[in-house]
């Protein structure tokens, strides 16, 4: 991502909180377990949960596009 500002510092988070939840959703598929964060904590308001979801994968794409303009 280029720059520091704040959208860069935010797309590094939602990155992080999307990469542990996959890890973790990747885990609880093996232990027959389901250990999905965002939908743990998000489950009774659909919308925002996929709200979150769908800001983890512009930030993914933020970062890509970031990666090409160096």
């Amino acid at each position: 991502m280029a720059g520091d500002g704040t959208l860069d510092t935010v797309s590094k988070w939602l990155l992080v909180i999307g990469g542990l939840n996959w890890g973790l959703t990747g885990v609880g598929g093996f232990i027959k377990s389901d250990l999905n964060i965002v939908h743990m904590v998000l489950k009774s308001i659909p919308m925002l949960e996929n709200l979150v979801y769908v800001l983890v994968g512009a930030a993914a794409v933020l970062s890509l596009v970031g990666m090409f303009k160096k």
